[in-house]
């Protein structure tokens, strides 16, 4: 027996395990140093001139204030320096959040993007207590790129509007398409000008990085590296001071944002009740019925895209799906105290993070308080900042997650695969989001069981070497309800067509990870539909776990563990009588070498390399001569 030291040393160890695992803080801040806080600060002011310009941005493509993009970007922040367990991840408002909040709040008012906050971090919560952070693997990478692609496209279409300086309301992608088309003459010259130009200039700013520069010239290298990740902060300074300019000395030519609400959101309850603009009361109960299916998607999308940043930067390392769910929901659920809308993790901000050199989580308070700056000094200053050049930072941001480089690897992959994906981008972009990724993922789902309902069979004649016949039915899938009835009829054709109606037909089951009782009773009439026309039916090598489905099923199928013994039960079935040999080559059988199966199941199966060619029946009617394997 382990002694009581022992056994409280496991103990704290068990407890020291688990406290890292969920405060992760309580593993990294006793290895803090000056050399990790200074790249943490620089990290985290360069992420903080990116994530406002994107809050502005974001604010104004959910339909919220400006101001409310600001209020989602800094709780996150603190949430995750305690909480989080990828240093790189940085939380805050992101596009495709920005969009399906918009979708749910046309012809409402903010305090429905509030609750969905509040709403997803509790659904969020509830995943994470009950691990069910596996579920995110049933949206696979086919769905997830066609979701990821339109969504993207929607984005960048519904910013033509800002960027071109119109002014119309629509419904849908399609429809916003449309009246872009139709409003095209209505576009004011000097917001078309400035919404290019910008576009333009950020997407150079954006290449400017990959200049190859000689090593001795570090500096400038540095330069450019600077210029690039703060493009959207210089681009929407420049362009406030532009339209200051204008202002005070001409005619402002420019729609611009407008006054933005100063100062710190107040920390209050999350709305439960709110009153629409045509005065009329909602209780709690109608806006989550007014959110409908949204209180669900929202939530798993944001930890989808967390946990896919979370896998890009983990170096290899393997992610805590539950963590991250843990951590994203508390960050939905206090954002939601100061007016917050959902928030999940920003690629491009992390890879900023990533890039800056960001030695822990703790760059991201820097990021926080810069956020709180902004709200408390600068609010005045956004006043000036040209719609344009919002519109020009969203689809700058938006128009490089349109993952259409990986058609070409599924096409030469596994065609099949594009289905989903196709799916899923044309039913986001007609239909609605929600829709398309529900269709996308059952597309997905029918793709994984069409298996199971045509497995791979396949037919032969095998001649033992003691000279037995018989039809070797060989299934490449698992037994299960779907495909039973498909697998009878070609086994049925096998047995009548290759087996003459009077050979013994054998399943081989070397590959057939499971069984169900629907495919054992299927199996059982088979064998009673063949045993009536004298052809006897016999599992072969069938893993443990199938023997017990067949067993527990009171099936009358005849189970044969080891190839050695397979001659001896056809005798036994056949009633002694020899078979006629319908080929004059010997054919062996499958190699059952590489068979595995359970430890406590394991059968070890050695094949003869000799052959028998003597005869069962001499011409001259002496004595058969029975040589088996053994």
């Amino acid at each position: 027996m382990s002694s009581p030291s022992k056994l409280r040393s496991r103990k704290q160890a068990r407890c020291r395990r688990l406290l890292h695992k969920r405060l992760p803080i309580a593993k990294w801040l006793p290895e803090y140093n000056s050399g990790k806080a200074v790249a943490d600060l620089i990290a985290g002011i360069t992420v903080g001139l990116t994530v406002i310009p994107q809050a502005l941005a974001y604010a104004t493509l959910a339909g919220l204030s400006p101001q409310d993009g600001l209020y989602s970007s800094f709780m996150g922040c603190f949430v995750y320096i305690v909480f989080g367990s990828c240093k790189d991840i940085t939380l805050g408002p992101t596009a495709l959040l920005a969009l399906m909040t918009y979708q749910q709040i046309q012809g409402r008012n903010t305090d429905y993007a509030v609750l969905l906050c509040f709403l997803s971090g509790v659904v969020q919560l509830v995943m994470g207590i009950l691990h069910l952070g596996v579920l995110i693997d049933f949206i696979s990478v086919p769905v997830t790129v066609g979701f990821t692609s339109a969504t993207s496209v929607i984005i960048a279409v519904s910013q033509l509007k800002g960027l071109l300086g119109l002014q119309f309301t629509s419904e849908g992608f399609i429809d916003t398409v449309k009246k872009v088309i139709t409003n095209i003459p209505n576009a004011k010259l000097a917001d078309s000008c400035l919404g290019v130009s910008c576009v333009i200039i950020l997407l150079v700013l954006r290449k400017i990085k990959d200049i190859k520069l000689s090593p001795d010239r570090k500096g400038l290298r540095k330069t450019l590296w600077l210029l690039s990740t703060s493009r959207n902060a210089i681009i929407v300074i420049s362009c406030s001071v532009i339209a200051f300019l204008f202002e005070k000395y001409s005619t402002q030519p420019f729609k611009l944002t407008g006054v933005v609400k100063d100062g710190l959101p107040s920390f209050r309850l999350p709305p439960f009740t709110t009153e629409l603009p045509d005065g009329r009361h909602v209780s709690f109960i109608e806006m989550c019925s007014d959110l409908g299916s949204s209180i669900f998607i929202v939530p798993v999308i944001a930890v989808l895209g967390n946990v896919a940043i979370a896998k890009a930067f983990a170096s290899g390392q393997s992610v805590d799906a539950t963590q991250e769910l843990i951590t994203i929901s508390l960050a939905n659920i206090f954002g939601s105290f100061v007016g917050a809308m959902p928030i999940t993790g920003s690629f491009s901000r992390s890879a900023v993070n990533h890039a800056s050199g960001v030695a822990t989580q703790f760059g991201s308070i820097y990021t926080g308080v810069l956020v709180l700056l902004a709200l408390s000094l600068l609010t005045p200053y956004f006043y000036f900042i040209p719609k344009a050049s919002l519109a020009a930072v969203v689809i700058c941001a938006v128009i490089f997650m349109i993952e259409y480089e990986v058609v070409k690897p599924m096409w030469r992959s596994r065609r099949a695969d594009l289905v989903p994906a196709f799916a899923t981008f044309a039913l986001c972009l007609g239909v609605g989001v929600e829709l398309g990724i529900l269709a996308g993922v059952a597309v997905n789902v029918i793709l994984l069981l069409y298996p199971s309902a045509r497995p791979q069979l396949e037919a032969e004649i095998i001649t033992s070497s003691s000279g037995f016949s018989y039809v070797m039915v060989t299934v490449g899938n698992s037994l299960y309800f779907p495909g039973v009835e498909y697998i009878r009829q070609y086994i049925e054709r096998a047995a009548k067509k290759q087996g003459g109606c009077s050979m013994p037909v054998v399943i081989d089951c070397r590959y057939v990870l499971g069984a169900d009782f629907t495919a054992a009773k299927g199996i059982c009439a088979l064998s009673s539909s063949l045993a009536a026309r004298g052809q006897p039916l016999v599992l072969l090598a069938p893993r443990a776990a199938v023997a017990s489905v067949f067993s527990g099923a009171g099936s009358n199928v005849v189970l044969v563990l080891a190839h050695t013994d397979l001659d001896s039960t056809l005798y036994d079935l056949t009633g002694h009588i020899p078979m006629v040999i319908t080929n004059k080559e010997h054919t062996p059988p499958p190699n059952y070498n590489s068979l595995k199966q359970n430890d406590d199941d394991v059968t070890e199966i050695v094949i003869s390399d000799e052959q028998n060619n003597i005869p069962l029946l001499y011409k001259n009617g002496t004595d058969r001569t029975i040589n088996k394997d053994t």
